[in-house]
């Protein structure tokens, strides 16, 4: 593997290319600590750090997670590509009601095209949205900030609010075209390497807490001993290695083509296999299922009622409710996610159009049948294995005391588009290789990136 990582300097297309993604991911942190003007963001910190020590899952966590920190600095790329993301979810969305945008994206590049330029002026009116609450709570933070105390604005206003969203959308364009020219001209999907750089700059920070775990202060040993450092070192290798496991996881589908004239040729019949995610639905389920508890908790502890407080302390991030809800979502939005994204009819009229059949499948409808009892079965499978990982992040930090940021990597979201993006960068890095008579990273076989 250190051979091929020496052979990717060699190649001076591939070298372009690494070196292009790299300047552009330094410019994408150096955004993310450019303060907006008139905001003093260091009481932000202190809260959001607090709230992280305790259990790190409130809404602005998961947000500041996203935005590699950005979020803490208050600066011009607070919001990070967080709306572009949302944009392109609800674009996803559209086009599986909406019979025109259905249209469109049948008509190849071009219509995919369309819809991402579609997608692009609805990421615009999302930061619009966003960055104006954003600057309300900058100006008001007491209200929306629970525990909060401190000042973030000295001169809060019209102006400042304006600025802000200005400030704040120009921020988030330009790092949206930050990550479209990486995928273009460097290495990778620019937007999920940008995320996923954001989270590994708090590894650092999940490394000191750890150390400090067993060891508080002064050198002294802590009640957390040898024993428990090399469990919890063998159960990050573990889930580590699960997750690897389950990304690259796929269901074969033998598809067997007939022989067809193509032209005067005569093609012959040829066996390929459709590969079925196991996880289809990636790390989606996680975000929906985190986004929607997050929003009751706040909206019932700023309601002052009682009752309403008493249930959301019930729905703090590892209590028992929470964490049953948060399985039951998790499974739920897998099977949503595939209804929407994995059309079965679809893809058995394509297959019966170029003379494509599964063995003992009569083609049309008993093939997608077929397709939609498999997809169902294994999306089960992966929908367990995203609620496994998801609420062990939780348990660490909420029954073991393990700080919240050190127990992120050890599931969860963090971990699951970390892991994702770098088999996806590392597989097209290894292609680059191949083709130019290299060896990839393995002696044998090759990754098996996302698809």
């Amino acid at each position: 593997m250190l051979g091929a990582f020496i052979n990717t300097w060699k190649i001076p297309e591939l070298r372009r290319r690494i070196l292009f993604t790299l300047g552009i991911i330094c410019i994408a942190r150096l955004g993310a600590n450019i303060p907006c003007p008139g905001v003093d963001a260091a009481p932000l910190q202190r809260w959001i750090k607090a709230q992280q020590a305790e259990v790190g899952g409130s809404i602005f966590g998961l947000v500041d997670l996203f935005t590699g920190g950005a979020l803490q600095q208050c600066a011009v790329f607070a919001l990070g590509v967080m709306p572009y993301i949302t944009a392109s979810i609800i674009m996803m969305m559209l086009t599986a009601v909406i019979p025109a945008l259905e249209r469109l994206k049948q008509e190849g590049e071009t219509g995919r095209a369309k819809i991402i330029q579609y997608g692009r002026y609805l990421t615009i009116g999302v930061c619009f949205f966003q960055g104006f609450f954003l600057a309300k709570a900058f100006e008001h933070p007491e209200k929306l900030f629970r525990g909060f105390d401190g000042v973030l604005v000295a001169n809060p206003g019209l102006g400042f609010e304006l600025m802000t969203v200005l400030t704040i959308t120009t921020g988030t364009i330009l790092l949206m075209w930050l990550g479209e020219q990486i995928t273009e001209r460097g290495i990778g999907n620019g937007i999920s390497l940008i995320i996923t750089v954001g989270i590994v700059q708090g590894l650092p920070s999940a490394i000191g807490q750890a150390w400090s775990l067993f060891f508080p202060g002064g050198g002294e040993p802590s009640q957390f001993h040898l024993i428990h450092a090399v469990l919890l070192l063998v159960m990050l290798l573990a889930v580590t290695g699960g997750v690897v496991a389950m990304t690259v996881a796929r269901r074969r589908i033998p598809v067997q083509y007939a022989k067809r004239m193509v032209g005067r040729r005569m093609l012959a019949g040829q066996q390929q296999f459709m590969p079925l995610p196991i996880n289809y639905a990636g790390v989606m389920p996680i975000i929906f299922a985190q986004a929607i508890l997050m929003f009751p908790a706040q909206l019932f502890q700023m309601s002052g009622i009682t009752a309403l407080q008493r249930l959301a302390r019930m729905l703090t991030e590892g209590e028992v409710v929470y964490l049953t809800l948060y399985g039951a979502m998790i499974l739920a939005f897998s099977y949503f996610w595939v209804a929407i994204q994995f059309n079965p009819l679809e893809i058995a009229d394509n297959l019966k159009r170029y003379g494509g059949y599964i063995p003992g499948i009569r083609p049309g409808k008993p093939t997608a049948e077929y397709l939609n009892f498999t997809m169902t079965r294994i999306t089960l499978a992966g929908a367990i294995f995203l609620t496994i990982i998801a609420v062990i992040p939780y348990i660490l930090s909420h029954n073991l005391r393990v700080p919240y940021l050190a127990a992120s990597f050890f599931g969860g979201t963090s971990l699951l588009i970390t892991v994702g993006v770098l088999l996806d960068t590392m597989r097209q890095i290894e292609s680059h290789l191949i083709m130019r008579n290299y060896e990839g990273f393995l002696r044998k076989g090759r990754i098996r990136g996302r698809r």
